[in-house]
């Protein structure tokens, strides 16, 4: 399904069409695949896909003079789909690990995010992961072969992969659903996603306990693409002049999902 995303820029984020120090890809489309279901790196709201990948999506594109077309897919098929060149280029936060660089290839770190707890706003059972891996009745949301997953399996429970606390979910959309249900009691994920999820939640989400690591995100291309070196040229651009700290303002500080 392909969607319109805003490009609804900060004025402090507009850029000439392509600097003269990055390559021009002479307005050279590109498909984007995404999932539109992690806040605030994307996801939709009255029917317009937006968030912290699509800003700087469209940034990128216009430094490199890019034509953006996306598409949406199941984060699961992701990896394969990109790999096996169905699309020019996946996000939606996808931790760079060595695994997945036998697949595809990594941009350059965009951001770095550590992996939190995503709990109910009112939950007093535990407040840190040896309290949750304590309690047998508590169960965890998870996306199968995602960072969070395996976080989950071996750094808070007991590194059983079918361990039947363990729910597994389609998408982490659909995991934090589940977990405002009172279907499951936590949500792993990287603090750029859980702290979206809490501002969206309006009191009814929060995060507790200890930091479980970090982890880099990058964009993912089909092995050997061309596109590589350009967008690491243009994130590195980017991040000389400020543009994405003031992302990250937009996004994590100003942005309200309410609104």
């Amino acid at each position: 399904m392909k969607l319109t995303a805003s490009l609804g820029l900060l004025a402090v984020l507009a850029a000439p069409a392509f600097a003269a120090d990055l390559p021009d890809l002479a307005g050279k489309e590109v498909t984007v695949v995404t999932e539109n279901a992690y806040p605030p790196l994307q996801f939709v709201q009255d029917g317009v896909a937006m968030g912290w990948e699509y800003d700087a999506l469209a940034e990128i594109a216009a430094r490199l003079n890019l034509t953006v077309v996306y598409e949406t897919i199941s984060w699961d098929a992701m990896i394969p789909a990109v790999s096996e060149a169905q699309f020019d280029m996946g996000m939606t936060g996808i931790t760079i690990r060595d695994d997945r660089k036998e697949m595809v290839d990594f941009s350059d770190a965009y951001m770095r995010s550590e992996m939190v707890m995503l709990v109910r706003g009112d939950e007093d059972r535990f407040a840190d992961s040896a309290g949750f891996a304590a309690d047998p009745d508590l169960l965890m949301a998870a996306q199968p072969g995602t960072t969070p997953f395996y976080v989950g399996v071996y750094e808070v429970l007991d590194g059983d992969e079918a361990n039947p606390r363990i729910k597994m979910f389609e998408t982490f959309g659909a995991g934090v659903q589940a977990l405002r249900n009172g279907d499951v009691d936590l949500a792993l994920t990287d603090s750029t996603g859980g702290m979206g999820y809490v501002a969206a939640s309006e009191g009814k989400l929060k995060i507790v306990g200890e930091k479980l690591g970090a982890e880099d995100f990058g964009f993912i291309f089909p092995k050997g693409s061309d596109l590589v070196a350009a967008v690491n040229a243009a994130i590195a651009d980017m991040q000389a002049d400020g543009t994405m700290d003031a992302l990250n303002k937009k996004w994590f500080v100003d942005f309200s999902f309410g609104g």
